[in-house]
């Protein structure tokens, strides 16, 4: 049998290119180019030939009889020809894009509960035969049978990505799990050691560039969202900026926002917390409500921008008397302001609020700094920061409950009170929005402090509450 030796030393070929590495820092594995396994099956039947026939010269020339009798004959001859048949098989046929479901996902492949010794398609799950294949995954694959299962069209690239034990284009893959940004709608890069970081606020879900904190984007002084490339918003006279959705609703002028400020009387009137002074209401720009935090010797204010302010002293104040308009490049033109000089009648001498804000803001910071006057008028001693601020807190919390359970309600029905004005479905959200800023506010004074407020009331109710903070200055637990 010395010519079959020599026939399989002259056809060696390599089957075993095409093995894959996985890179698990980024999702991607090295795609190898495709290895050559056989090639023509004709070629191969003449190079048995060739090698036979070589065989048999070799022992003729030697004087050595390689066939001693006609068994042994018959027994060389069909060996020679299995093999040459069996370099005749081709692969059987098989889909050209695989076996896939109804939702166009590719199968998994089939596991064979012993070993076949042939190699079997992950895609198709039909036997790969001789000819080109690829491995990779832990499995074997027809080159047309592996395919992105985002676009369903043929990988051929170097590099592919995995998600869900699925292959992918690496841009099919960045489209799909990529994030972009909200603002300018790219996607978000990778950091110096090569990882996606971006921005997110806790509210709204709203990813960003870490770039467009300091590169002037306008972020609403709200809601709190940065705003989109392209789109429009107002620029106040004092520099914050409003979202388009908040400017809908916003309170822009004294005289607008006495009808809120009925509403908040009415709601402490609900409470059997009456206030029986008559307090002024003033809507402000921000210069002039840190000109009045300037002058007032006592009084907590929340950094890093406080929007009300109770006071106690006599003061002038310059407040907003006629409502703006939004012109052109979203600027706010033709918005008029007076002096206004307040007069010392009793603890409180006015209400101070930032102009501009939404109805639901506006009415929650009017239920804060009412809180403030209240306990003044009613004779609480001076209480620690986060007793005072908390309780104010609890109070703003209180008002808003109420403002989303019929925001709810009237979206069910085609009329809403006049009293109330108009609302949009935007506006449940931002009240949503403005409750969620109440409690999870991290700082010691206000947001521990309405902690610490909100449990007594719930616990105690409110008049026990504030009876007991009378006596001792402190909550009960």
């Amino acid at each position: 049998m010395g010519w079959l030796s020599k026939f399989f030393k002259g056809s060696n070929h390599e089957v075993s290119e095409g093995d894959y590495n996985w890179r698990y820092e980024d999702n991607t594995a090295p795609y190898g180019n495709y290895p050559s396994t056989s090639s023509d099956p004709r070629s191969e039947i003449d190079d048995i030939d060739r090698a036979i026939a070589i065989s048999l010269a070799e022992e003729d020339g030697r004087g050595k009889h390689v066939i001693s009798d006609d068994y042994q004959l018959k027994e060389d001859e069909q060996l020679a020809r299995a093999l040459q048949e069996s370099l005749k098989v081709e692969s059987p046929p098989r889909h050209r894009y695989g076996n896939r479901n109804g939702n166009g996902n590719m199968y998994q492949p089939i596991p064979f509960p012993y070993s076949t010794g042939f190699r079997v398609c992950a895609g198709c799950n039909y036997e790969i035969g001789h000819g080109r294949f690829l491995s990779c995954m832990g499995a074997v694959w027809h080159p047309e049978c592996f395919r992105c299962h985002a676009c369903n069209q043929q990988i051929a690239d170097y590099e592919f990505s995995v998600s869900g034990n699925y292959p992918y284009h690496k841009a099919c893959y960045k489209e799909h799990y990529h994030p972009k940004c909200d603002v300018c709608k790219h996607f978000i890069p990778t950091n110096a050691a090569g990882l996606i970081e971006y921005r997110a606020h806790p509210f709204w879900a709203q990813k960003y560039c870490p770039s467009h904190e300091h590169d002037g984007t306008p972020r609403c002084c709200s809601c709190e969202r940065m705003e989109p490339r392209e789109t429009s918003y107002a620029a106040l006279n004092d520099g914050r900026k409003l979202c388009l959705e908040c400017l809908d609703s916003s309170v822009m002028d004294t005289s607008e926002c006495q009808p809120l400020y009925y509403d908040i009387q009415a709601f402490y009137e609900s409470l059997n917390m009456r206030v029986e002074q008559k307090i002024p209401l003033l809507l402000v720009e921000r210069q002039a409500l840190n000109e009045a935090m300037d002058g007032e010797r006592n009084g907590h204010y929340h950094m890093p921008e406080t929007r009300g302010l109770c006071l106690s002293e006599e003061q002038t104040i310059s407040t907003v008397l006629r409502r703006p308009r939004i012109g052109m490049g979203n600027r706010v033109p033709d918005m008029r302001t007076e002096p206004y000089k307040l007069t010392r009648r009793c603890e409180v001498t006015a209400i101070l609020v930032l102009y501009g804000l939404p109805r639901l803001l506006t009415g929650s910071i009017l239920a804060h700094e009412m809180m403030h006057a209240w306990l003044r008028l009613q004779g609480y001693r001076t209480l620690s920061q986060d007793v005072e601020e908390g309780i104010c807190q609890v109070l703003a919390h209180m008002w808003l409950k109420p403002q989303i359970a019929f925001i709810s309600s009237s979206n069910t029905s085609s009329a809403t009170s006049s009293r109330q004005g108009k609302r949009s479905p935007f506006d449940k959200k931002l009240a949503e929005f403005f409750k969620h800023q109440i409690e999870s506010d991290m700082s010691p004074i206000y947001g521990n402090g309405f902690r610490a407020g909100n449990q007594a009331v719930l616990k105690y109710g409110l008049p026990s509450t504030l009876e007991h903070i009378r006596l001792t200055g402190s909550f009960p637990f």
